[in-house]
């Protein structure tokens, strides 16, 4: 049995070259940590569709996938396209529930092209108030709506994401002038986004996506309860994806 080691580039070449059962189970348990990690941040986000040990035993399977197509010569570090293997195996499965009862659906995709019209037609971002009278509801059902979205807006925003990190062309070695041009000016107009969030909007986004925290861990960072946190979430993401959308980015 091989001994617990970092997996090098010498070996990934060696693998590639000469794949072998001990080696791939070696480097497969090297890498466990990691699918535990991603499962348990997903937990919280998740956990009205996925058990963790399901999260943990799909992640695993995204982790074989990794091992299989990894290219050791692209310039990319494993535990990064791991990541996005473990992860999407996860959204993949998530993806073909169909766990979002009709209704909700309906008053979520209502909530979102109010926000939407309101906005092209005020020049800002609408309130809550704004929303619920323009849909002829309570401002509470606007905000019941918005709360209930979470697992949704969350889901939702990771499967766009994976499909613009998974593009060859974001993680291959070399690009054309073209792709790179696209990839900062990508880069750019989502920063644009992002920036136009409220404060408390643009920490649980950076909290969530770039520090890496789940639910309950921003709720402890904020000092805010989880609902409230799920809250502000949701409608980052609404208007993420509205500006997404205006601006064809990718598909919303």
């Amino acid at each position: 049995m091989l001994a617990e080691q970092e997996i090098t580039y010498d070996m990934w070449v060696e693998f590639k070259e000469n794949p072998c059962i001990e080696m791939r189970n070696h480097i497969l348990l090297s890498y466990l940590g990691l699918v535990k990690n991603i499962a348990w941040r997903l937990v919280p986000t998740y956990k009205n569709h996925l058990e963790f040990d399901d999260l943990y035993s799909l992640g695993v399977l995204g982790l074989m996938d990794a091992i299989e197509k990894y290219d050791v010569e692209k310039n990319i570090k494993f535990e990064t396209y791991a990541s996005l293997r473990i992860k999407g195996a996860i959204i993949d499965q998530i993806r073909k529930q169909d766990w979002i009862p009709r209704n909700l659906r309906q008053k979520i995709k209502m909530v979102e092209d109010a926000y939407s019209t309101l906005e092209n037609r005020d020049g800002k971002a609408p309130s809550d108030k704004e929303m619920a009278q323009y849909l002829g509801i309570s401002t509470l059902e606007v905000k019941k709506i918005i709360t209930e979205s979470y697992t949704y807006q969350v889901i939702s925003m990771d499967e766009q994401l994976m499909d613009i990190m998974n593009k060859d062309e974001l993680i291959s070695k070399e690009t054309s002038p073209e792709q790179d041009y696209e990839n900062k000016e990508l880069k750019k107009e989502l920063a644009e986004i992002i920036d136009r969030l409220t404060p408390n909007e643009k920490m649980v986004i950076s909290l969530y996506y770039f520090d890496e925290l789940n639910q309950k861990e921003i709720s402890n960072v904020m000092n805010l309860s989880e609902s409230r946190v799920s809250q502000l979430h949701s409608r980052a993401l609404i208007k993420i994806k509205s500006h997404i959308s205006k601006r064809k980015l990718f598909n919303v």
